[in-house]
């Protein structure tokens, strides 16, 4: 696992984020919280995970 590896999420959310071309942190940090959130299969747990990940390396969701 590398600083730039997803959190470990759901299923869904994994496959969701993966068919909109997200694999690796940094590339979450180009879209919004809502805009992720609009994905089918990402839900509030996700969003929280990947919002922990983000700020554990200074990092944040696109504003």
């Amino acid at each position: 696992m590398t600083d730039d590896d997803l959190p470990a999420l759901g299923a869904p959310a994994t496959r969701a984020l993966a068919g909109a071309g997200i694999t690796r942190l940094s590339q979450v940090t180009e879209r919004t919280a809502a805009e992720l959130a609009a994905l089918h299969g990402v839900g509030p747990k996700a969003i929280g995970l990947l919002q922990q990940a983000l700020a554990e390396r200074g990092l944040s969701f696109r504003r």
